[in-house]
């Protein structure tokens, strides 16, 4: 068994799954006899593109599954982490999920759009549910079409029309305003498009895209575009360096740092990157709530990091991204647990999916809005909040909230999802 290490470098742990390495987090829990192992497979791209987040995510999940096993693990069951880079790269992710699946893995998370995408075809077939929380297929909330794949946390597009919604409702509406979509020229940056031209004959706005080349570190002739449409408001659709460039861009520009909102991707980091003070002001949405305070993030204080198990540096504890990462396993061993209580083990792939689909009013202790999944809905209401950066930490400025879900996002999931029905018939 290898123990992941207090401190863990970036370099130690690229050379852990990159050797293929199968994790076993026990947390010295003695597991009684006969209670078979639970196996998630956490397969994700540690070198290449998603390095900005998956370092962070990952190692909640690894903490979290950590605590559990400390705590007694799924109703006595241990649980076991497979985890695997994939850097990103669609035939490799379809190589380790075969490998994860020979040994047994009843759930995966690739934390890649395009690997997720690639592999939505197989897990459909295999029966073995897939997170896409905050990445994937816009359409797969469809849980009807979609099956086994779980976004389970506000989609792209829901994400898109909260935004919307809230310069709508504290920013003086939305009628013959101009707003402006600065985004990354790849499908992630394209993907809200539908919505927000959706909103823009719905509510009366003028909606216009500003691309830039990936991966963001050149955005200066995009923001002289920017500047000349003069928007009323900006909203961000970026990840990694590149937000923090995009911002300096808006600055440059004379564009006001609080009339930017960003997709979920702008965490703790990005802040630092721009300027603690040159950043007050900024909003974006968020799924989970931040910090260490939370009742679950101070259980993995207690029986993981403050023990020294932790599986990374300390100071992640609580970021954005790290408290999505323990999201994501909070809602699988959620899913885990009303499986085994209602349906009996061993767990197999279609009785997790059952398990999921009966996840009502979770919240994990405050860390995240209600999560309600069903066999429809896959995605739980498409719920977040907007916060904003106040020199120090991200500040909710709003309560838990979804818009337009029935007017606007349903209907295009619905008509992606038949296409994709059609397709692959």
């Amino acid at each position: 068994m290898k123990q992941v290490k207090q401190g863990m470098t970036r370099r130690d742990l690229i050379g852990g799954v990159g050797a293929a390495t199968l994790l076993t987090v026990s947390g010295g829990h003695v597991f009684a006899q006969g209670k078979e192992e639970i196996k998630f497979a956490t397969l994700m791209d540690f070198t290449k593109v998603y390095t900005f987040v998956s370092v962070e995510y990952n190692q909640a999940q690894r903490d979290y599954i950590s605590m559990i096993n400390a705590t007694g693990g799924v109703d006595g069951h241990p649980v076991k982490l497979i985890v695997h880079d994939h850097a990103s790269e669609p035939q490799r992710g379809i190589a380790l999920y075969n490998q994860a699946r020979e040994q047994g893995a009843i759930l995966t998370d690739f934390l890649s759009t395009p690997v997720s995408n690639a592999m939505v075809p197989r897990v459909l077939k295999d029966h073995i549910p897939m997170l896409t929380i905050a990445h994937g297929r816009g359409d797969a909330i469809d849980g009807e079409v979609f099956p086994y794949v779980f976004p389970a946390m506000a989609n792209y597009w829901s994400q898109a029309a909260l935004i919307i919604q809230h310069i709508r409702d504290h920013d003086g509406g939305l009628k013959d305003k101009k707003i402006a979509h600065v985004h990354i020229d790849s499908g992630f940056g394209r993907e809200p498009i539908p919505v927000f031209q959706a909103l823009a004959e719905r509510e009366g706005f003028e909606y216009q895209g500003f691309p830039y080349p990936s991966p963001g570190t050149e955005q200066t002739s995009t923001w002289s575009s920017v500047r000349r449409f003069k928007p009323d408001r900006v909203i961000l659709w970026g990840a990694g360096p590149g937000q923090a460039v995009s911002v300096r861009g808006a600055i440059s520009n004379g564009i006001p740092v609080e009339n930017l909102y960003s997709v979920i991707w702008m965490n703790e980091t990005d802040a630092h990157a721009i300027g603690e003070k040159e950043a007050v002001g900024l909003k974006r949405f968020t799924g989970v709530n931040t910090g260490t305070d939370l009742p679950v993030l101070q259980r993995i204080m207690s029986e993981v990091i403050d023990k020294g198990a932790g599986s990374g540096e300390k100071d992640k504890v609580g970021t954005t991204y790290y408290n999505i990462g323990v999201a994501s396993m909070a809602i699988a061993v959620e899913g885990a647990r009303l499986a085994l209580k209602e349906l009996g083990g061993p767990l197999t792939g279609e009785k997790l999916k059952q398990g999921m689909e009966m996840i009502k009013d979770f919240d994990a202790e405050g860390l995240m809005p209600p999560l309600t999944l069903s066999s429809k809905d896959h995605q739980g209401g498409g719920w977040g909040r907007i916060t904003q950066w106040n020199g120090s930490a991200w500040e909710p400025i709003s309560d838990w909230n979804h818009a337009y879900q029935d007017e606007v996002i349903w209907p295009l999931a619905r008509e992606s999802a038949a296409k994709f029905k059609a397709e692959n018939a």
